[in-house]
């Protein structure tokens, strides 16, 4: 199984270019992906709202550009516009194997006065894989606020044991295929994104934390693949606020205890401009 997480900044590149049709480009350069989980798609967000967005239906648009794949959209954002239409900004999936369970998890958003923020989601599409069922889970966490990231680190924690208790202790109860049909989590769970926060962030380390109620942890692929090197940059290598603003390492994917043995590669795509953030590619076998 090869994964991708990429935070496309609604597929707007260094050059100020947005561009859906080159961050697919990119991704299918990069590797022959089964699984793409993208972080920061537009719809009907015209520049001045987005710059350099000419309003185009990213969500509509790269599930046409990956036609051969399973498009999972989970737009968080979700208002009017002036004409009548909405508006929408969000993460996606995109799946070569067939997707089962869909998920649309509202992550925390706590009042935290005179700080920026937006809504987020952590979206879940459960795979089916050749070596079984895995959750796949992608979000985008809070930029701004320290106090609403440390609520949705807790949230992911709680969404991932909630499915892997599922998982453990779950029974059939209902086959007769409306909505209470019973539909099992599996325990192999991905979780990927722009985490907004640093390796040596404290929040890192309780995402790894063990669990109280026995759910097997986390661990961070990187670590797993490149246990002696450090995490590379994903963010702010070619765009930067500042000229001396460093480099930041937020892009991060986190894996099930089972799949940890599973990890093959974990690499960065360092090259590619056609975003603020760097692509990280996964290898399970």
């Amino acid at each position: 199984m090869k994964l991708i997480t990429w935070n496309t900044q609604w597929c707007r590149g260094v050059d100020g270019k947005v561009d859906p049709a080159r961050i697919v480009n990119h991704a299918r350069a990069f590797a022959d992906f089964d699984v793409l989980c993208l972080q920061e798609i537009a719809n009907n967000f015209p520049d001045p709202r987005l710059a350099g967005s000419r309003g185009e239906n990213q969500f509509a648009e790269l599930s046409t550009r990956l036609a051969e794949y399973a498009a999972v959209p989970g737009a968080i954002i979700d208002v009017p516009d002036e004409k009548g239409g909405r508006r929408h900004f969000g993460n996606m999936i995109f799946s070569r194997y067939p997707v089962g369970q869909v998920f649309r998890h509202l992550l925390p958003y706590p009042v935290d006065p005179g700080v920026n923020g937006m809504p987020r989601i952590a979206l879940e599409a459960i795979v089916s894989t050749p070596f079984g069922d895995v959750r796949v889970i992608t979000t985008h966490l809070e930029y701004y606020g320290k106090k609403k990231r440390i609520a949705q680190v807790e949230a992911l924690r709680t969404i991932y044991a909630e499915g892997s208790g599922h998982a453990r202790f779950g029974t059939i109860v209902d086959t007769e295929g409306g909505p209470f049909h019973t539909r099992l989590r599996p325990q192999a769970t991905i979780i990927t994104g722009d985490f907004n926060l640093e390796p040596d962030d404290p929040l890192h380390a309780r995402m790894l934390e063990p669990f109280d109620d026995g759910t097997p942890p986390l661990a961070d692929a990187w670590q797993v693949a490149h246990p002696v090197d450090p995490h590379p940059p994903t963010f702010k290598i070619y765009e930067k606020e500042e000229p001396d603003e460093p480099e930041q390492h937020c892009d991060f994917i986190f894996v099930s205890a089972d799949l940890a043995s599973r990890v093959r590669d974990v690499r960065i795509d360092l090259k590619t401009q056609a975003s603020d953030h760097q692509p990280v590619y996964l290898e399970l076998a």
